[in-house]
């Protein structure tokens, strides 16, 4: 297949790509800068010109390809709102040069905010829905295009998603580790974590376009629960830091927008997931890949 992909440069982006190219498929990777445009022609792929705050040429790279990988994010955290409204904006763009298409259309996702108490499941819809809900509801609009001819598939996955050169909530937590003196954790560190690891991440969703069905929720968990205490005294011993439990109250200024989420269990299982595709995580895990020097800055 042709593949068009957006985030084609990004940490998940940039993976997925290469496990596309491996396995046969050509790749039409969204950039917006010359730098990223390079990276993915010294690949082999083709690139197409563009942002999300300009997604005009979205639709024409959907219309140019055999499916579709939408992973682009701004994660302007300090405009969740406006975040939502390009999210938005940009899925809309590709549907409607989708319809009708059959073709496959993976869209990106995370756990939280799904359900609370429990591990998300395949089966839980979000519920998220409208454009003021969280990420303007769109993995819910990709999954009701289902009925107007498209193969849409949502892909959830762990809040981290690891491995070395990962600049998301655990290369935070390292940061603010160093920062402080101290590797920290909230509370008593009972909260939890699911984790994948970058390259099972990527041909969960290579996997996904070749052969889930349309409406498919896919789980990239390779660990259900890791405690954010594990985490914290691993990122301890790897950086040569004391670890120490900081109060609920000082998170965010501890750990800056990352304490949010590391005071939340956010949790999921991926059981239907490889029943469904036959995917079997083989990368390391999220401790292992910590005391390896992965968020080291080595």
């Amino acid at each position: 297949m042709r593949v068009f992909v957006t985030g084609s440069t990004g940490w998940i982006g940039s993976a997925t790509v290469d496990e596309l190219l491996q396995n046969g498929h050509e790749v039409l990777g969204l950039a917006r800068s010359d730098t990223g445009a390079a990276k993915l022609e010294a690949k082999g792929a083709a690139v197409l010109r563009g942002d999300l705050d300009d997604p005009t040429g979205f639709g024409a790279g959907a219309r140019d390809a055999d499916a579709v990988v939408h992973l682009a994010n701004k994660h302007d955290w300090a405009d969740p709102e406006g975040n939502d409204r390009v999210q938005l904006t940009a899925v809309e763009a590709i549907l409607e040069a989708l319809y009708g298409s059959s073709k496959p259309f993976v869209i990106s996702n995370g756990l939280s905010r799904i359900v609370e108490g429990r591990p998300v499941l395949e089966t839980d819809a979000s519920p998220a829905v409208g454009p003021d809900s969280d990420r303007a509801g769109t993995e819910n609009l990709a999954l009701d295009a289902v009925s107007r001819g498209i193969r849409s598939i949502a892909v959830r996955f762990a809040p981290t998603v690891h491995g070395r050169g990962d600049w998301g909530f655990v290369s935070r937590l390292a940061a603010a580790a160093r920062k402080r003196g101290v590797s920290g954790y909230i509370g008593d560190g009972s909260t939890a974590w699911s984790a994948v690891h970058v390259t099972d991440a990527a041909r969960l969703i290579r996997l996904g376009l070749e052969k889930a069905s349309a409406g498919t929720r896919m789980h990239a968990v390779a660990e259900e629960s890791i405690s954010t205490k594990a985490i914290a005294k691993a990122l301890g011993a790897a950086l040569g830091l004391p670890v120490t439990p900081i109060d609920p109250d000082d998170a965010d200024e501890h750990f800056g927008v990352v304490g949010h989420f590391f005071g939340q269990t956010m949790t999921g299982s991926s059981a239907l997931t490889r029943d469904l595709l036959g995917w079997q995580p083989a990368g390391p895990g999220l401790i292992e890949d910590i005391l390896a020097g992965a968020y080291s800055g080595d």
